[in-house]
Parts: structure tokens; C-alpha cells; sequence
């Protein structure tokens, strides 16, 4: 019987982990190419042989997505296999008729083809789309399982940006270890919280063998908690799933994929933001988890904002600089920079674009809707310059940075700067702490 031809879509994540664990030994398919959207510069790249396995000896090739027509027809493709997050219920079906014009079929795959179980009890942190709060949800999940005594091993969705082979299995427990693995902007972003709290953290290309280093982790491993990437659902099979909501965007959590999925199999739902969002977008968040998943208990809380320097921005005008996930394909309008802006009284937010070089001009092309955030665009060195080089050009008094970690350590502000710093408050009961007491006694770890 011939292989099937598949392209597999996706964005240098999700993608390769449906390939490991469901195409890469199966003589039922043969991956002609993978195509990539979303990171800049991912594409025109191979998945390497050492990871790809006997069936594919020269690799896969990586495409930019905008070729996936001509794809189809060149390699007489028959499915197509949607792999990647955080796109719109009308996107998805846009790209499905692309797919099935050029004569293929087009598929989701879902948790039970591609989730790993495994032998240590998983916590999975996950949200209805990027910028929901996901981070600061899992520090304080860390910290209560902490505080109990117990080695919590954290697994981060995906980020492999560079040398793929390299990128296999990497593991951070050192803030030497994020200059180690070459680690971009985006990705210190996501691992520094955790080192610095004395976590270790593992991300990669292949998580099978990630999971497996992981439980046998030489500190040692009592829990492992999957921290969700944009709103991927997880690779991991969790015993307990919490899902953060975000009511900035009422109803996205039902209309893009796979946030809704996240919704529909939490056990946990958090809302956030409460303290800066409308009551009514909170109450809109609150009918729709009760319409799809009544049985999941909702926790309120809210990401209360502090800044290294309030006096800076007082009357200033700022130039206001956030994550840049969040504001691209996120589509959020405003973070934590801008509620500090805000709460201590900024004269002006001032409007970068005019100002953009490079990398970072090529980012407001793509995306007009960020308006007059700057985004901390920095898969690579070419965009951590024309970042730098872009906050040197901008007329201001002080510039904010919104980003998880302190932007100033990798590239150089030439003008007054201020940190902007947000944890995760529950709000009342059920909390976070009513939730996982419950989850330690079921695997004995009380």
C-alpha cells in the first residue's frame, strides 16, 4: 500500500511534536514538507535527519506557508494537518478551503493521538489565547507546590527557533543555561521566571525524550507542570488542567482554536484580569465557560502591576514597550505597560511606528493592529538590533518596559527606563490552594 503524502502547518512547535509522536515511525504517511507562519524567519529550514528518524533520511524541508498551494500540487499531497495555535474559528476554515481547492483533505489532530502520558502527576497550565496570564499562573502554582515541600520539574511548550538538533532536549536550571541554548528574547521570557525561583526547566523538540528527562530530572521530580504556549492544548496527558480565560477579549474563548478545546477539558478555569477588565466583558467570560463546561470550578484573580521607578512616568511621555507574542498574533491592545502608564498618570503614550527599522518595521506591516505598542520582537539577533535601534529613534521622556523579563539586560535603552512587574492574586475562594490540595492528596504527595 503507498504512504499517504502530508504536509503538516505549523509554526516550529506544535508541528514537530504531532510529527514525533504520530507520523515519524508510521509507514502509513510520508511528511513531504512542514510549512511555517506566525515566528518571523522560520522557515527555509529542515527538520534534521537525527530527528526525523529512519523513514526520512535526508529530513523534511520547512516552507512558508504562503507556498502551501504550490506545495500541494508538487508533492501530489493528500492531508494536510493543521499544527499550530492561536488563530480564529474563520481562519481556520480559510486556510481549510486553501487546502481542500488545491485537492487535499485537512485534519486536526487531537489530544488522544498526540498527548503523552506520563509516569510522574502532570499539572498543565493552559489558556483560551496568548497573553491570558499563563506565566503568572504557573509561578504560583510552583510556589504552593513548593511550599509543600515538593521538586516540581516545569515542561514549556515549545520555542525551537534555532539549530533543531541542538534544540532536542534542553534543560535550564541556571541563568548561564539561557545563554547556553542561545535563547532569544521570547524564550527568556518564559524560562528566567522559573530559574530564578530555583525551578528547573525543560523545553525542546522531541518531548517524549524531554519527558523522560524530565521525571528522572538529577534534582529530583515530584510533579511536573506543562506551561501551555499560546493556547495550545497540552502535549502531556494532565491529571489536573487548569485553564486561564482573559476577559479583555470577551468571547475569544470560543472562537479560536484551541482555545475553546482548553476551555472545554479544564477542570480549572482562571479567570484573569479582573482588576482592569469591564464587568460586563467578566460576566461575557462567565456565560460561556457555564455554557460549555459547567462542572469546571472558576477562580477569580487578578495580575496587580508595580514599576521599579514610578516617578519617571509621571507626566512624562512614555513610550511603552510589551510582549511581543501577546501583541501580534495575541492581538491584544494593551499590557502591562500600558495600565502602568496609565495608573501612574504617563502626560503621553507615544507612537513608535514612525520610527521602525528593520525586523521591527516589517512587524507593524504585518501586524497594523498593535497601533502604538512596541513590541519586544527578538527571535534574532538582526531583531534585537532594529529593536535597540528603534527605542534609540523614538522622541521620549521614559521608556516602559512590559516584558516578563528585564529587557535592558539584552539589548541597550539609551533613555530613563522602568520595569513593570505582575503576579497572579486569587481573589477569594476557590483558589489555586483549595484546587491542588485536593490534587496532592489523590497522588499522596499531602
Amino acid at each position: 500500500m503507498s504512504r499517504k503524502n502530508v504536509i503538516i502547518i505549523g509554526a516550529a512547535g506544535r508541528d514537530f511534536h504531532n510529527f514525533n509522536v504520530h507520523y515519524r515511525e508510521s509507514p502509513e504517511y510520508n511528511v513531504v514538507a512542514f510549512t511555517a507562519t506566525q515566528i518571523p524567519d522560520i522557515h527555509g529550514r529542515k527538520y534534521p535527519p537525527e530527528l526525523a528518524g529512519e523513514l526520512y533520511p535526508e529530513g523534511i524541508p520547512i516552507f512558508d506557508q504562503g507556498e502551501l498551494e504550490r506545495l500541494i500540487r508538487t508533492y501530489d499531497v493528500d492531508e494536510c494537518i493543521l499544527s499550530f495555535s492561536d488563530i480564529s474559528y474563520a481562519a481556520v476554515m480559510g486556510l481549510s478551503a486553501v487546502v481542500n481547492a488545491a485537492g487535499a483533505s485537512f485534519t486536526l489532530l487531537g489530544p488522544k493521538h498526540t498527548m503523552l502520558k506520563s509516569k510522574k502527576p502532570v499539572i498543565a497550565v493552559c489558556a483560551t489565547r496568548t497573553g491570558c496570564g499563563k506565566s503568572q499562573t504557573s509561578r504560583r502554582i510552583v510556589e504552593l507546590l513548593m511550599a509543600q515541600g515538593l521538586k516540581v520539574v516545569v515542561v514549556r511548550h515549545p520555542m525551537p527557533y534555532g539549530d533543531l538538533a541542538a534544540q532536542k532536549v534542553q534543560r535550564f536550571a541556571t541563568i548561564d543555561d539561557l545563554a547556553k541554548h542561545n535563547c532569544t528574547i521570547e524564550e527568556m521570557e518564559e524560562y528566567e521566571p522559573h530559574v530564578e525561583r530555583g525551578n528547573v526547566i525543560y523545553a525542546g523538540v522531541d518531548y517524549r525524550a524531554i519527558l523522560e528527562a524530565a521525571e528522572d530530572d538529577p534534582q529530583g521530580c515530584d510533579v511536573i507542570l506543562w506551561d501551555g504556549g499560546n493556547n495550545d492544548f497540552p502535549f502531556y496527558k494532565p491529571d489536573l488542567m487548569i485553564t486561564v480565560a482573559d476577559p479583555h477579549r470577551p468571547g475569544h474563548e470560543l472562537s479560536y482554536y484551541p482555545g475553546e478545546v482548553n476551555l472545554r477539558i479544564a477542570d480549572v478555569v482562571l479567570i484573569n484580569k479582573i482588576d482592569s477588565a469591564a464587568p460586563e466583558h467578566i460576566q461575557r467570560v462567565r456565560e460561556n465557560i457555564r455554557k460549555v463546561n459547567p462542572g469546571a470550578v472558576v477562580i477569580d484573580a487578578a495580575s496587580p502591576i508595580k514599576v521599579d521607578d514610578p516617578g519617571i512616568i509621571r507626566g512624562k511621555r512614555v513610550l511603552v514597550v510589551e510582549d511581543g507574542p501577546t501583541l501580534t498574533h495575541g492581538e491584544m491592545h494593551l499590557g502591562a505597560g500600558i495600565l502602568a502608564a496609565q495608573k501612574f498618570g504617563a502626560a503621553e503614550i507615544v507612537d513608535p511606528r514612525g520610527e521602525a527599522v528593520g525586523k521591527i518595521a516589517e512587524t507593524f506591516a504585518m501586524y497594523p493592529e498593535v497601533g502604538t505598542l512596541l513590541p519586544a520582537m527578538g527571535y534574532s539577533p538582526e531583531q534585537r538590533r532594529d529593536l535597540e535601534e528603534t527605542i534609540r529613534r523614538v522622541e521620549c521622556d521614559t521608556v516602559i518596559i512590559g516584558t516578563p523579563i528585564d529587557l535592558s539586560r539584552v539589548i541597550t535603552i539609551d533613555k530613563p527606563h522602568t520595569r513593570v512587574y505582575y503576579e497572579l492574586q486569587e481573589i477569594g475562594h476557590p483558589n489555586l490552594e483549595d484546587v491542588i490540595g485536593p490534587f496532592l492528596a489523590k497522588h499522596n504527595l499531602a
